[in-house]
């Protein structure tokens, strides 16, 4: 008899708990008197199953042959065989995730993919896994190259890098309120990670940790919600279209009409790898 691997399990098995967990979430926010936008739901499921679908095609992709090439370089080979060395993997994965997605946030040419991530309107469950398509072409996860030439095990760093994500699926919410004063002072909260979708001014560009969010109380990027200033969720240049094929590659359509606006090399390696917000002047 044919048994189903873990991986097919899951294949089959999210699809239908992501339903499940909308339809509670949406009855809970019902129950506050918040609607839940259903449309933008399916969105971001139809964003998730295409991106499922492309990294299996690709099997790694850029950012595999990147980590993997990097690796026949480290300066050491870890294997993982004491404590102290997932303890390391743990705050490692955890600082370079910390500046990935600060590039994600500051560099356009990453923000291409990530502000998919952002483009919801309303802060549910489902914005946690709408991050778009084109990863594998932005390669942000190339900050985790210094992992594997300090000789982590790639298959280690990948998993590790998992579950850091897996770990942030909760705090997108607004159904969880402040926790605990010691939990918010070391981890990544829900109330943290709303400020860090806020398109509000004073909310731009903070709070890029992951499981921990000692790192931009460390580096200056750490704020709270600001008492009289609700949050407001999307991006500072809203986008109300419901297509995924149009969320994912509106950035990309901004970007190459900035290109043609683009009148010198200085002007276009700034459109390209400058500030999001940058625009070449004529």
């Amino acid at each position: 008899m044919h048994v189903l691997g873990p991986q097919r399990w899951l294949l089959l098995i999210i699809p239908l708990i992501l339903p499940l967990l909308a339809a509670v979430e949406a009855w809970l926010r019902l129950r506050r008197g918040h609607a839940y936008d259903w449309k933008a739901y399916w969105a971001s499921l139809v964003d998730a199953l295409v991106r499922g679908v492309v990294n299996r095609v690709l099997q790694g992709g850029l950012v595999g042959a990147l980590l993997y090439g990097v690796a026949q370089w480290r300066i050491a080979t870890l294997q993982m065989d004491a404590w102290w060395q997932w303890l390391a993997l743990f705050f490692g994965v955890e600082f370079c995730y910390y500046w990935m997605h600060r590039a994600d946030h500051t560099v356009r040419w990453f923000w291409l993919n990530h502000s998919v991530h952002h483009s919801p309107n309303q802060y549910t469950l489902a914005s946690a896994y709408r991050l778009g398509w084109t990863a594998q072409i932005t390669a942000a996860a190339v900050c985790f190259a210094p992992l594997a030439w300090l000789g982590f095990p790639v298959p280690v760093v990948v998993g590790a890098l998992a579950l850091n994500l897996a770990y942030q699926f909760w705090l997108h919410t607004e159904l969880i309120g402040t926790l605990p004063r010691w939990f918010e002072f070391v981890f990544n909260t829900p109330a943290h990670h709303r400020v860090h979708h806020g398109s509000n001014p004073e909310y731009l560009d903070c709070n890029y940790g992951g499981v921990l969010i000692v790192f931009d109380r460390l580096f200056g990027s750490f704020r709270c919600e600001l008492p009289g200033v609700p949050i407001r969720y999307g991006l500072v240049e809203p986008i109300n279209s419901y297509n995924p094929v149009r969320i994912v590659l509106r950035p990309w359509a901004g970007m190459l009409a900035d290109l043609r606006r683009a009148r010198s090399a200085k002007q276009v390696w700034l459109t390209v790898f400058g500030r999001p917000g940058y625009k070449p002047q004529a």
